[in-house]
């Protein structure tokens, strides 16, 4: 395991880990993606559709969603992932695809029914110790806020799948609103995508009552991008971890820059468990 954890700077760590510690639970809050870092990558070689690439990928809606959602994909995913295009631009060809894709869903006929379906299939899967991490968060009242550009019903019913959708538990993610019989009318601004988290301010959100005295946090994210979750919050201490699933040889001199641990290849969160307990004193 220990070859797959990547420390940037293990002096600064321990300063880190010894001040959040000193806090103690009732200051510490944990902020966190979900697709791809609460959740795995890869199973057994194939990547894990994330969530909204589920409904994309299934024929669960009108025959002509999933043609005109793969145009999407393939018109604004190169966009998202060509380092070379500034990041204002990125972020408006994002807002684009989202609020198409989120209005393509609606017309092409997305219903509760079809969501509970979808993730009573569980292609989706936990990474190994997610599970436990959300209860070891539980089992210490430490808040635990994901911020993902998922649809928020939909992350609630795997939460809720695996009897984790705790009282801690808050969900910032795009919520759509529905008729009488359960269909997708529209999806709920603001759009929360892959680009904006840094503008998708905490502050924002009745959570920010619950954290922010809660000063000490611990942060989790799968790109560049989701170290942006905290920015506008006014923290003391902040532990980074990023779980870099794929192309290490190309994108880890980046991500140790903008992580303190980097976990590699899609490795389990038993690293960062052990880290949780050492913050907790357990």
């Amino acid at each position: 395991m220990q070859n797959n954890i990547i420390i940037s700077n293990s002096r600064n760590l321990e300063r880190i880990i010894k001040s959040i510690s000193k806090g103690g639970t009732e200051k510490l809050h944990v902020l966190s993606d979900f697709d791809k870092t609460l959740t795995k990558a890869f199973i057994e070689g194939q990547e894990v559709h994330s969530i909204i690439a589920q409904i994309r990928e299934g024929k669960y809606l009108t025959p002509d969603y999933s043609p005109r959602a793969h145009a999407l994909f393939d018109r604004y995913h190169p966009v998202e992932i060509d380092l070379r295009i500034p990041l204002k631009e990125k972020k408006k060809a994002m807002h684009e695809w989202w609020d198409m894709h989120f209005k393509l869903i609606a017309e092409c006929g997305l219903d509760k029914k079809v969501m509970m379906e979808i993730v009573r299939k569980r292609k989706l899967r936990f990474r190994e110790g997610a599970l436990e991490f959300i209860d070891l968060l539980h089992q210490h009242n430490i808040p635990l806020v994901i911020m993902s550009a998922a649809p928020g019903d939909m992350l609630r019913m795997y939460l809720e799948q695996e009897k984790r959708l705790y009282d801690n538990v808050y969900i910032l993610a795009n919520l759509f609103e529905f008729d009488r019989g359960g269909r997708v009318v529209r999806v709920k601004e603001p759009i929360i995508h892959s680009m904006n988290k840094d503008e998708t301010a905490l502050q924002d959100f009745p959570v920010f009552e619950v954290i922010k005295d809660r000063r000490n946090v611990v942060l989790l994210g799968d790109s560049l991008g989701d170290v942006g979750m905290i920015e506008g919050f006014d923290y003391s201490s902040l532990l980074k971890i990023g779980f870099l699933n794929e192309n290490a040889e190309n994108n880890l001199k980046a991500y140790r820059k903008s992580y303190d641990v980097v976990v590699l290849n899609d490795s389990d969160m038993n690293y960062v468990n052990e880290l949780m307990r050492r913050i907790i004193g357990q």
